[in-house]
């Protein structure tokens, strides 16, 4: 025991001593996730994005003029009236995300199809592909502002209105509690740069068998086990500092706050601590030198990150995708801090992700300790 605390000890001074690397370990995953946090709607009272609409009215009639002025009062759209061939080019360059196109008899023709005589008009819409999301934002305000503008028609200038309005609830563990960008950016960002610190603990490592540092152990009285133990624990504790500071900085800063069981978020980040320990130590085991090795483990972290939705969230990923990633560990720990910060649930809710995570750890650390070689091969 006193040899495993010494090598802990060790590992530790050796991380507070680099002060550069030690920075930019609490640095980099605050400045990025901040950023994503910002970037996805962080920041509550940044005026949203607007989607820019082109209207091209060869019509001109009293329902088509309506018609554009509703459109020209949602907040979410800047609507400026541009010609056939002026809109189709700055749809295709980009400037424009979709152009829509009244055609000339529109409004007489919009009035006999709402009334069951006639042929209905077309409505031609011109989207850029890279943004087809927000077609279909725009083709529902298209229909219900046309109601309004054809109703203001038949009713002498008085609009239909749609029979119905609709109420939303957003659904949390207790009221008052809503989804919080910032809260899933900084558990994202926050489980890869602590991968990357877990690739550093094994390229330590790598570095130290070439150099020599294993056979002056190896001549020690120190099993592999405690060489080995040693090693996840300080990475384990290091991982749990890293967390910690970035967490008390996205309190402090914008307010994110754990809503759920704080016993259980605890448990979810130093169950993820120990999986990135044993990464780390996977990594030592099967490298064979640090050049080679790294590069490896950067593109394999960069996947487990990708996959686990620390850069997007999971529900936007294909749904076969979204179930093939329950096979991840990052997915694991970046929805178990979602549900104990934004989603206020209770520690019941982070057995599964902790269990999934220790189990990730000890498959691990099993295959690390069938691995080790005091030898460089």
């Amino acid at each position: 025991m006193t040899a495993f605390i010494a090598l802990v000890r060790r590992d530790l001074r050796l991380f507070f001593l680099d002060k550069r690397a030690m920075t930019m370990s609490f640095v980099a995953p605050i400045v990025i996730a901040s950023f994503f946090g910002y970037l996805f709607g962080g920041a509550s009272d940044r005026e949203p994005s607007k989607v820019a609409v082109a209207i091209v009215d060869q019509d001109g009639s009293s329902v088509s003029r309506r018609l554009i002025a509703a459109l020209s009062a949602e907040k979410l759209l800047e609507v400026t009236p541009r010609t056939l061939e002026n809109a189709r080019e700055s749809v295709r360059t980009g400037k424009t995300t979709v152009a829509a196109i009244i055609p000339a008899g529109f409004g007489a023709g919009a009035v006999g199809g709402l009334l069951g005589g006639g042929r209905k008009p077309n409505v031609d819409i011109l989207y850029d592909p890279s943004r087809a999301t927000e077609v279909a934002m725009i083709r529902g305000m298209l229909a219900q502002h046309l109601m309004g503008a054809v109703g203001a028609e038949l009713g002498g200038g008085r609009p239909l209105s749609l029979p119905f309005e609709v109420r939303d609830e957003a659904v949390t563990s207790r009221k008052g509690v809503t989804y919080n960008s910032m809260a899933h950016s900084f558990a994202g960002m926050s489980v890869q740069f602590v991968l990357f610190m877990g690739i550093d603990a094994g390229m330590i490592v790598l570095l130290q068998r070439r150099s020599g540092i294993w056979k002056r152990l190896q001549a020690a009285p120190i099993s592999r086990f405690t060489l080995i133990g040693s090693r996840a624990a300080s990475a384990t504790l290091i991982a749990m500092i890293i967390l910690t500071v970035v967490f008390a900085f996205a309190r402090v800063v914008f307010g994110v706050k754990i809503e759920g069981s704080f016993v259980g978020f605890v448990a979810v980040c130093a169950a993820f601590s120990l999986v990135t320990a044993t990464f780390g130590l996977l990594i030592a085991v099967f490298g064979k030198t640090p050049e080679g090795t790294r590069g490896i483990s950067i593109l394999v972290t960069l996947i487990l990150v990708m996959l686990g939705g620390s850069w997007v969230p999971t529900f936007l990923f294909p749904q076969w995708l979204q179930k093939a990633t329950v096979a991840i560990p990052t997915r694991w720990a970046v929805d178990g801090m979602d549900a104990m910060i934004w989603r206020g649930l209770g520690l019941s809710e982070a057995v599964g992700p902790v269990a999934a995570l220790l189990g990730f750890a000890l498959v691990f650390g099993a295959l690390a300790v069938w691995r080790f070689r005091w030898q460089e091969s």
